[in-house]
């Protein structure tokens, strides 16, 4: 066709920002629509180029096309007399009605369409996508309803309610794939450990198969507007064989990736969380004890309203509330400047400054009675519309709080990579009797190790220095983490930490 591709591309990027500007970041982020980087989008053809059959003719399906990244790449990759079909669908006009005229000399058919609702054809034997990150809640119970069912039909797959749009968008792709045929998809790497991948990973696992999940290091986010993780995952259209095995890489470049490991697909259908590879190996032991042996792991309490719950000695002071009617509560962890909470005689927190969480369970009228200058305060929060929130109208009386015990050791439930330290999370040892709101996780002795600690109270300052000796690979590995290197911890991951310099404590 003697098309100049490069100068295509370079409208194209050009469209793209123009396109970009007409729209809030907003609106984009509940549509989903992050553009792929024009250079991430060569990279991934370049792959798709090796693991295609030399010189087979190509028969080319983007199912989310945008203004059209990955057929830019594809022509600038494929000899042109290789590429025998390029279809594209893309469901807003706003991007599609200019990319289709964009590219209308090229070969691309572009349909302006939602692809979900397209009949399928199974004739395509290169798939590449950037499907729309659109979380679950913003899709309308019937359309989670028409997207499950047409998914199952598809691919034989029922995918969880809390699944986001991609998930369907891959599922939905089974069916206009041709036997043999390969796919790349660009997709959040949430899916590798979170309860709705777990569809999406026996799909590939059992229906495809996979060949390589490359996950992008977190802190070189790959659409600087969006706050996720983002993995590239290859399969084909093609049952496993029983002795497959799937390459796990991360970071640096999909072509020359910081770390990289082969893992058996017969281990990863017993592995709950495949962002774990490849950092670390193959759980070779399910018995080996964890942290959920010595304690229980619960979620600090969440308020209704941090700004009107937890209040400040001086705050207090110079309302004149009583004192009685709140419980100390630590601060955010940014705030926390020490790993060590000592305690006074009162067992409150040795800190510059205390805080306390509003906690009384005595009826309005009772307070009126007793104390009059809480009943105004509460009365302010009414005015503000407190006890109509979510959390405060589920609870008897609105102004009480979750039972949530002081902790003697909490951990941060998220972070970011400390400079120093190079850890995510702190472990932090609590003499006091604070309670913690929900930026950490409480951890309570179970009763042998309860049991212990009475014999022995110095025990609980050995145990808290092992579990800051874990190394932070360990906590990652069972961790999920986001785009910008956000790191997250849920009790349930924390509690499957292996634990054996801990329990060695309590039987020396």
């Amino acid at each position: 066709m003697g098309h100049s591709f490069a100068a295509l591309e370079e409208q194209r990027l050009l469209l793209q920002a123009s396109l970009d500007g007409l729209k809030t970041q907003a609106a984009r982020n509940k549509l989903g629509q992050f553009a792929t980087p024009s250079a991430l989008a060569q990279e991934i053809m370049r792959c798709a180029a090796a693991l295609m059959p030399a010189g087979a003719p190509v028969r080319f399906l983007d199912p989310a096309i945008g203004t059209g990244a990955f057929y830019a790449a594809l022509r600038t990759v494929f000899p042109e007399n290789q590429v025998h079909e390029a279809v594209g669908f893309e469901v807003d006009t706003h991007y599609g009605q200019p990319a289709r005229q964009l590219w209308q000399e090229t070969g691309l058919d572009l349909t302006l369409a939602d692809f979900t609702r397209q009949p399928a054809s199974p004739r395509f034997n290169l798939v590449i996508c950037n499907p729309p990150y659109v979380r679950h809640h913003h899709l309308n119970n019937d359309d989670k309803a028409r997207l499950q069912l047409s998914t199952i039909r598809a691919c034989g797959t029922k995918m969880s309610g809390l699944a986001g749009l991609y998930c369907h968008f891959l599922g939905l792709s089974h069916a206009w794939m041709a036997e043999g045929g390969l796919a790349g998809w660009l997709i959040p790497s949430e899916f590798m450990d979170v309860n709705y991948g777990q569809a999406v990973k026996r799909y590939l696992l059992e229906q495809m198969t996979l060949l390589h999940i490359h996950r992008f290091d977190p802190s070189d986010v790959q659409f600087a507007d969006a706050l996720v993780s983002s993995a590239l995952v290859w399969f084909r259209k093609t049952l496993p064989s029983p002795d497959h095995a799937v390459t796990f890489s991360f970071g640096g470049s999909l072509s020359a990736p910081k770390l990289i490991r082969v893992v058996p697909a017969s281990a990863l259908a017993r592995e709950a969380k495949w962002t774990r590879f490849p950092a670390t190996d193959i759980r070779n032991n399910d018995s080996l004890p964890t942290i959920a042996d010595l304690f229980k792991i619960r979620r600090g309490l969440a308020t209704g309203n941090n700004n009107y719950f937890i209040l400040s000695n001086e705050e207090i002071r110079a309302r004149a509330l009583p004192l009685e009617c709140f419980r100390p509560i630590l601060p955010s962890p940014r705030y926390l400047t020490t790993d060590i909470v000592e305690a006074d005689a009162m067992g409150l927190p040795v800190l510059e400054h205390r805080l306390f969480l509003l906690d009384v369970r005595l009826s309005e009228a009772e307070i009126e009675c007793r104390y009059p200058r809480l009943l105004a305060y509460l009365e302010e929060g009414k005015a503000q519309g407190l006890h109509e929130g979510y959390l405060c109208s589920h609870r008897s009386p609105w102004y009480s709080q979750e039972n949530r015990p002081p902790a003697p050791i909490v951990c941060t439930y998220m972070g970011r990579g400390d400079a120093k330290s190079g850890r995510s999370f702190r472990f932090i040892l609590n003499l006091s009797q604070a309670t913690v709101a929900n930026v950490y996780l409480a951890m309570y002795p179970r009763p042998p190790l309860a049991q212990a600690l009475k014999r022995e109270p110095a025990l609980i300052r050995r145990l808290w220095q092992v579990l800051n000796q874990i190394t932070p690979e360990q906590l990652l590995s069972e961790g999920r983490v986001y785009g910008g290197g956000l790191h997250k911890l849920e009790p349930k991951e924390l509690a499957k930490v292996p634990a054996c310099a801990l329990l060695s404590l309590i039987s020396n």
